[in-house]
C-alpha cells in the first residue's frame, strides 16, 4: 500500500479520537470532585464544573458509593439549595490528610467574594417525630471522620410549636451521631434564623470528638453550637474560636458533662443572648480568653439535654483571662456590605477579629 494513503489514514484516525475525546471529556468529572449548581445544574450530569450536579443530595450519594482512595471535595455555586432530605455523608475512607470538604466555590477571603456568594441552604425537610419532644429535621448529617464544611449559609426551618406549649418543630443544620467519629471542622459558616419563622434550634451539634468551630457566625439562632457525648465519656480535642455569637435564644456555647477540659475557646464574641454559656453540673472545668460576653441575661447557666436550663452556675465551670463584659455590639444589616451580618466597620470588638474573615 501506498505509503502516503498509510500516513493518511492514520492522520485520519487520530483526529478522530482528538474529537472523540473533546466530547467526552465534560462528561468525565475530576477524581475526588463533585461541583454543583442549584440553577444551571441537573442530577444525570458528571458533576464537572462545566457539567454540574443540582442538589446536595446527589452529591452525598455519589460520595458515599465512591471508594476511591483519596480526598473528595463538594464545591457548591452561589445560589440557593433547598434541602427536602436529610443529607447524610457515611463514607468512611478519609484521613486526616485526604479528607472530605464541602465547601463553597467562592470563599469569604478571596478577594471578589460578597454576601450574595455565599451557597444558601435552606431546610424544607419535614421533621422526624419523637416520643417526647415533637419533630426535628437534620440538614447536613455528617457520619464519617475527618470532614470539613466551609463558606456555606445555613438559614433555619418553618417553626411551629404545638398547642400544648411543650413541644416544638426542632431543626439542625450540621449534625453528627457517632460516638467515635473524630475531626470535623465548620469554618467561614454563617448561620441565620428567625424564632419566630425560620429557626435554628442547634447550629451545629456532634457526638464524638474534634469538632472545631472556627471563624463562623451565628445570628438568631437559638444555640450556636452543642459539643455533646463521646463513647468513653469523655470528648476531646474540641474547639470554638473567633466566632461572633449575636441574639442566641437559649445560649451561645453549651458544652455537656462529657466535654474534656482541653477545649478550645478564645477570641468569641457572644452578645446579647440569653446566656453565653450553659454547661451540665460535672467535674470538667474550661478556660475562655481574649472575648467579648456583653450584652447577655446570664453569663453561664447549668443544663442539661435532658432537663434544659437549671439556673445560674455564677464561675464554678468557667475560668476567664481578658474577658469583656462591657460594650455594645452592632451588626451590619446592610446586604450591600461585605460585612454584613457581621461587626460594623469601626465599632466595638473588631480587635478580636471575630467573624467570617481570616485574612
Amino acid at each position: 500500500m501506498n505509503p502516503q494513503l498509510i500516513s493518511l489514514k492514520n492522520l485520519a484516525v487520530k483526529k478522530t479520537i482528538l474529537f472523540l475525546l473533546a466530547a467526552v471529556s465534560p462528561l468525565i468529572s475530576l477524581a475526588g470532585q463533585f461541583h454543583i449548581n442549584a440553577q444551571a445544574g441537573n442530577d444525570a450530569n458528571p458533576g464537572t464544573q462545566a457539567q454540574p450536579l443540582k442538589t446536595i443530595a446527589e452529591a452525598g450519594r455519589r460520595v458515599n458509593s465512591s471508594y476511591t482512595k483519596g480526598a473528595d471535595t463538594v464545591i457548591l455555586a452561589g445560589g440557593v439549595y433547598p434541602l427536602t432530605e436529610t443529607v447524610l455523608f457515611t463514607n468512611n475512607k478519609y484521613s486526616l490528610e485526604s479528607r472530605l470538604v464541602i465547601k463553597a466555590e467562592i470563599m469569604p477571603d478571596d478577594p471578589d467574594w460578597s454576601p450574595q456568594d455565599m451557597p444558601i441552604i435552606a431546610s424544607v425537610i419535614q421533621g422526624i417525630k419523637t416520643p417526647k419532644d415533637g419533630d426535628e429535621s437534620k440538614g447536613l448529617q455528617i457520619e464519617t471522620s475527618h470532614v470539613t464544611i466551609e463558606g456555606l449559609r445555613f438559614i433555619g426551618s418553618p417553626a411551629y410549636y404545638y398547642i400544648d406549649g411543650k413541644h416544638n418543630r426542632r431543626y439542625y443544620p450540621i449534625w453528627r451521631d457517632g460516638k467515635t467519629l473524630d475531626d470535623l471542622v465548620v469554618t467561614q459558616c454563617l448561620f441565620s434564623g428567625n424564632a419566630d419563622i425560620s429557626a435554628i434550634r442547634v447550629a451545629v451539634i456532634a457526638n464524638g470528638h474534634g469538632l472545631v468551630v472556627d471563624h463562623c457566625v451565628f445570628f438568631n439562632c437559638q444555640n450556636s453550637v452543642v459539643f455533646w457525648d463521646a463513647e468513653g465519656g469523655t470528648s476531646y480535642r474540641n474547639a470554638m474560636r473567633y466566632c461572633l455569637v449575636y441574639n442566641g435564644n437559649y445560649s451561645g456555647v453549651w458544652t455537656t458533662g462529657n466535654t474534656a477540659d482541653d477545649f478550645e475557646f478564645h477570641h468569641n464574641i457572644i452578645a446579647d443572648s440569653h446566656t453565653a454559656w450553659i454547661s451540665d453540673k460535672s467535674r470538667h472545668h474550661y478556660s475562655a480568653h481574649d472575648c467579648i460576653f456583653t450584652g447577655n441575661t446570664n453569663l453561664t447557666e447549668y443544663g442539661s439535654d435532658t432537663g434544659g436550663i437549671n439556673g445560674p452556675a455564677g464561675n464554678s465551670f468557667l475560668r476567664t483571662d481578658n474577658i469583656q463584659v462591657n460594650g455594645k455590639i452592632e451588626i451590619e444589616k446592610n446586604q450591600a456590605k461585605r460585612n454584613y451580618l457581621q461587626l460594623k466597620e469601626g465599632s466595638f470588638g473588631q480587635n478580636l477579629k471575630a467573624g467570617l474573615f481570616k485574612k
